[in-house]
C-alpha cells in the first residue's frame, strides 16, 4: 500500500518548523515504515510513504535530512516512528545519536534516553557535550545520582566535562540531590558563569536549608554585574523567605522595583510569600491588594498566610476569591479547612467539605487529612473516622491526624487501636505519632499501654525518644499519681529537662496535692523563668490544698509584687453559626451569661446527685490570682 504526496505540494525544510507530512494508517502494527524524500535547497518537494509487512532496505536519506526528521518526529512525540527511522539509518554519527537521545530526554522518556546512550557507547561512537547534557538531564529525571556521577566521570575521561551546557546540567543534578559540595566544585571550576549557573546554585542552597548562603551568593552575583532576570530574583526572595528575614526581604523588594522585575507575577508571588513567612501580615495584605494581577498561586499564598495568623480573614478572602471567578485548588481547600479547624466552627467546615466534594477535591490526600483534623477539633470524631475510612492510600499524616483527634476527644482506647492497626499495615511511626499515642494514653489513663509504646520505641520502631516524648511519659505517670516514678524518669532522661517537663510534674502535683514534689518542680521552673505567673498560682494552690497557708500567702505576695497576672482562661462554642467566647470569671462577655451560670449550677447539682464531687476550691484560688 502506497501513499503519494503530490510533488506540487511543498513543505518547510525539516528542522526549521515542526511538522509531520504523513499519517500512518495503523501505528499499533509493528510494520517498518520508510520515507523517501526528494531534497532541494529550501523545500521538500514530495514524499512517498511506503507501508508493507516486510522490512525494507534503509531509506536513501542523507544523514542531515534523517537527523532533522528524527528531531521533528520527537517534537511531535512520535517516538516509535522516529526510532524506526533512526534504526534504518545506515550510518549514524554523534549528531544522529544525540538527536535521538535528546528527543527522549526532553520529553521525559529518560530510561529510553539512557538505553540509547549505552547503545551508542557500545557501538564505538564518542559523545559530545550536547550528548552528555541530555544524558545528565535524564539522570536527574530518574532521580539517579549514582548514574549521573558515572556519566560525569565518563565526560571527564573524554575531556568534555566543561562548557555551559554540561556545567549547568551538572550543577542542577548535584544541587537537586543535595550534593552541594560537588555542585560547589563544579561552580568554582566554571570559566563562563551564566545567570543560569548562579540561579541554580542559589536554588540549591535554598533547597537544603542554607538560605543565607544562597543570599550571599546572590550578593556576589550582583557585584560581578551578572545580568539579573525575574527567575533569579524570585529564587533570591524565596531564599530570604526560608530564613525569615524581613529586612533583607525589603531590600530585595527594592531591588525588584529598581530592575522592574516587580511586574513579573512569579516575583510578586515570591514577595507576597516572603512577607507572610516573615510574619509581616499587614505588609503582605497591603501588597496583595496592590497587585494588579493575581493568579491561583497569589490567592493560595494569601489564604494560607491568613490561616496561620487570622483564620476568620482567611475565610472571608476565600469567599472573595470565589467572587472573582477563581477556581479553588486542593491546596486552597486544605488551607480553608485548616482555618475552620482553628476556629472550631463545625457548620462552616461542613460547607467547605461540601464545596470540595462538588469540585472533586475530597480525594486529595492533603484535603482529606485537613478534614480529619478539622472534624476532630470540632468534636465530631465520627466524621473524622468516616473521612479516614474513605481514603484509599493513607500516609503517615493521615494516621497521625486520627490518633491525635481521638486523643484530644478522650477516645484513648480507640487511638491505641488505630495505632496498632497502622503498625499491622506496615507503616512505620515517627516521633510525632508516638508522642500523640502516648499523650492519648495519658489523657485516658492507659498508663501501662503508654509505657509499653515508650519501651518499644528503640526496640521495635527504631525511633529514639526526644525531649517532647519524655515529657509525655512524665505526664502519663504523674497524671496517674505515680509522681515518684515521674520524677525518677526526669532525673534519668538523657536530656536536660525544660520548663514543659517540670510543668507537667507541677500540674500533676496540683491534681494529687503533692506539696513536696510540687515545691521542687516549681523551684526548677523559677530557675528558668522567674517571672512566670502561672507557676506562682499553681504552687500557691498546692500550698492551699496542703493547708500550708503561710506559704500560700507568700506566693500570692510575690505575685502581687511582680505585678504579674495569671493568663485568663478562655473557651468558645459555636451557636447558630456564631462563635461565642467565654473568659474565666467574666460575667459580662455575653448578654446570656447569667443563663450560662445558672445552667452550670444545675449541672453541678446533677453531678453531686450522681455522687460526683466537684473540685471547686481550685477555681476559687485561681480566681483570686486574676485580679
Amino acid at each position: 500500500m502506497v501513499w503519494r504526496i503530490p510533488p506540487s505540494r511543498s513543505f518547510p525544510l525539516l528542522g526549521r518548523r515542526s511538522f509531520l507530512p504523513f499519517r500512518f494508517p495503523d501505528p499499533n502494527r509493528p510494520h517498518l515504515i520508510s520515507v523517501c524524500v526528494e531534497e532541494s535547497t529550501d523545500h521538500i518537494e514530495g514524499a512517498h510513504c511506503f507501508y508493507q509487512a516486510q522490512p525494507m532496505t534503509a531509506p536513501s536519506l542523507s544523514p542531515v535530512t534523517a537527523t532533522n526528521l528524527i528531531k521533528n518526529l520527537c517534537r511531535q512525540r512520535s517516538f516509535a516512528v522516529a526510532r524506526r527511522l533512526f534504526d534504518e539509518m545506515p550510518h549514524r554519527d554523534v549528531v544522529s545519536w544525540t538527536a535521538m537521545i535528546s528527543g527522549y530526554a526532553s520529553n521525559g522518556c529518560h530510561e529510553d534516553a539512557l538505553a540509547t546512550f549505552c547503545r551508542m557507547i557500545a557501538s564505538g561512537v564518542s559523545p559530545n557535550r550536547y550528548t552528555i547534557s541530555s544524558v545528565l538531564t535524564s539522570c536527574r529525571g530518574l532521580q539517579s545520582c549514582c548514574t549521573g556521577v558515572a556519566v560525569h566521570g565518563m565526560a571527564v575521561r573524554w575531556g568534555i566535562d566543561n562548557g555551559a551546557y554540561v556545567d549547568n546540567v551538572l550543577l542542577d543534578l548535584y544541587a537537586s540531590f543535595g550534593c552541594i559540595g560537588d555542585a560547589e566544585a563544579v561552580f568554582k571550576n566554571m570559566t563562563d558563569r551564566t545567570v543560569v549557573s548562579w540561579t541554580t546554585m542559589i536554588a540549591g542552597y535554598t533547597r537544603i536549608g542554607h538560605g543565607y548562603t544562597g543570599l550571599l551568593l546572590f550578593k556576589q552575583m550582583i557585584q560581578e554585574c551578572t545580568e539579573l532576570n525575574a527567575f533569579t530574583c524570585s529564587i533570591a526572595i524565596h531564599a530570604c523567605s526560608s530564613i525569615g528575614c524581613a529586612t533583607i526581604g525589603q531590600q530585595l523588594h527594592a531591588l525588584a522595583l529598581k530592575t522592574r522585575h516587580d511586574s513579573s507575577l512569579p516575583v510578586a508571588n515570591s514577595l507576597l510569600n516572603m512577607y507572610s513567612r516573615c510574619m509581616n501580615i499587614s505588609e503582605a495584605k497591603k501588597f496583595f491588594h496592590e497587585m494588579p494581577r493575581k493568579d491561583l498561586i497569589t490567592w493560595n499564598a494569601m489564604i494560607a498566610s491568613l490561616e496561620r495568623s487570622n483564620s476568620h480573614e482567611a475565610l472571608l478572602l476565600f469567599l472573595e476569591m470565589g467572587s472573582q471567578n477563581m477556581q479553588p485548588t486542593s491546596f486552597t481547600f486544605s488551607s480553608v479547612v485548616a482555618a475552620c479547624a482553628n476556629l472550631a466552627i463545625l457548620n462552616c467546615g461542613r460547607q467547605v467539605h461540601g464545596a470540595a466534594i462538588r469540585r472533586d477535591h475530597q480525594r486529595n490526600l492533603q484535603v482529606a487529612n485537613a478534614l480529619i483534623d478539622m472534624y476532630a477539633k470540632c468534636g465530631s470524631i465520627g466524621n473524622s473516622r468516616k473521612v479516614f475510612d474513605e481514603i484509599t492510600e493513607k500516609d503517615l499524616v493521615t494516621w497521625t491526624s486520627l490518633v491525635i483527634g481521638c486523643g484530644m476527644n478522650g477516645y484513648g482506647a480507640e487511638a491505641t487501636e488505630i495505632f496498632d492497626e497502622m503498625i499491622s499495615s506496615g507503616v512505620q511511626p515517627d516521633q510525632v505519632l508516638l508522642m500523640s499515642v502516648i499523650s492519648a494514653c495519658s489523657h485516658a489513663g492507659l498508663v501501662d499501654q503508654g509505657l509499653r509504646y515508650f519501651s518499644l520505641m528503640n526496640i521495635q520502631y527504631n525511633v529514639p525518644p526526644n525531649r517532647e516524648i519524655y515529657g509525655c511519659v512524665v505526664d502519663l505517670l504523674a497524671r496517674a499519681g505515680r509522681i515518684t516514678e515521674a520524677y525518677q524518669l526526669i532525673e534519668t532522661m538523657p536530656f536536660e529537662p525544660d520548663e514543659t517537663i517540670w510543668g507537667a510534674l507541677l500540674g500533676a502535683c496540683k491534681m494529687h496535692k503533692n506539696v513536696y514534689f510540687g515545691r521542687l518542680a516549681a523551684q526548677k521552673i523559677f530557675d528558668m523563668r522567674p517571672n512566670e505567673s502561672k507557676t506562682y498560682v499553681l504552687l500557691s494552690n498546692i500550698y492551699a490544698a496542703g493547708r500550708a497557708w503561710g506559704d500560700f500567702a507568700e506566693m500570692r505576695r510575690c505575685l502581687r509584687e511582680q505585678g504579674n497576672k495569671k493568663e485568663v482562661g478562655m473557651s468558645w462554642i459555636e451557636v447558630r453559626d456564631e462563635v461565642r467566647g467565654f473568659a474565666s470569671g467574666d460575667r459580662s462577655s455575653s448578654p446570656h451569661i447569667v443563663l450560662v451560670y445558672q445552667t452550670l449550677e444545675e449541672l453541678i447539682q446533677h453531678m453531686n446527685q450522681d455522687g460526683c464531687e466537684s473540685d471547686s476550691h481550685w477555681v476559687l484560688h485561681d480566681f483570686s490570682g486574676v485580679t
